[in-house]
């Protein structure tokens, strides 16, 4: 997914360059205008012909500029991870943990449950199972579950991004499972909120109300520098992913407002063992 968004707006950025319409664009590959600003919006795959011929027509002959613009081509078609678990995973979600496996920063705040990156995987399963009006069948449960703690990896791997998760007390303080879950969950956070690429924030109900009035929302930033931030707001049945600057602008401004009106995290990590005495 994130290939493809790459691929597409360097296309786009060399096609503007050499003044081509989409429409001379798409006529040079046998496709539409529209074909054109799908693949430079990364929404759809990407064929080497295609790819080759679009380079010949924006002027770039040279190998050694070629080569990684269609490495990037027969890389996008390359089946991530996920697509393992397709039979649980919808359509929309999919792109949304490709963006997240691809991120150097996720900023994220939460309301209802503890974010799935941060869940153990007995609270996992409790938030799974009470999430549908119909019971789902145990192993449907256990493929989501599975699913979200594989998710967790890229938190330890090599290139693991920076998370900065802010919480409501809110979604502390509801249950999921038993009392013994609940307890696991909120020492699993004090835990992983030490490693040096996790900052957790609790936004305490005694602060009354504050800036994210609109509800959870994630924010992505990638390494590379064509790519614009995301902002990922999930709904019921899909999902919204916002990369207009003005728009993203309004969402990391509002994050770094909770940051500095949340408790720290070391203050964090007092809080939830306060917490944990209460159960």
């Amino acid at each position: 997914m994130v290939r493809r968004i790459l691929l597409g707006s360097q296309l786009r950025r060399l096609r503007e360059a050499r003044g081509v319409t989409r429409e001379a664009a798409g006529y040079s590959i046998r496709a539409s205008e529209s074909k054109i600003s799908r693949m430079e919006l990364g929404r759809v795959s990407f064929k080497a012909r295609d790819v080759e011929d679009l380079l010949t027509l924006y002027g770039v002959t040279d190998d050694a500029e070629r080569e990684p613009l269609l490495g990037l081509a027969r890389d996008s078609s390359v089946a991530g991870w996920w697509h393992n678990y397709s039979d649980v995973l919808p359509g929309w979600f999919q792109t949304y943990v490709g963006l997240e496996g691809a991120a150097s920063h996720i900023s994220t705040y939460e309301v209802q449950f503890v974010h799935g990156l941060l869940q153990t995987g007995e609270y996992a399963h409790a938030v799974v199972a009470a999430g549908h009006r119909t019971p789902l069948a145990e192993e449907e449960v256990e493929r989501r579950v599975a699913l979200r703690l594989e998710r967790q990896k890229l938190l330890l791997g090599e290139n693991a991004p920076d998370l900065v998760c802010v919480l409501d007390e809110a979604a502390l303080r509801r249950p999921f499972g038993s009392k013994a879950i609940m307890e696991a969950q909120l020492a699993h956070l004090a835990e992983i909120s030490e490693q040096p690429n996790v900052r957790l924030h609790v936004v305490p109900f005694e602060l009354g109300g504050h800036a994210a009035e609109s509800g959870a929302f994630t924010l992505l930033r990638f390494p590379e520098s064509d790519l614009n931030d995301i902002v990922y707001l999930e709904q019921l049945t899909s999902a919204l992913y916002l990369d207009k600057r003005d728009e993203v602008s309004q969402y990391d401004q509002v994050l770094r407002r909770l940051v500095d009106i949340s408790l720290s995290p070391e203050h964090t990590r007092d809080h939830l063992h306060r917490i944990r005495q209460l159960l």
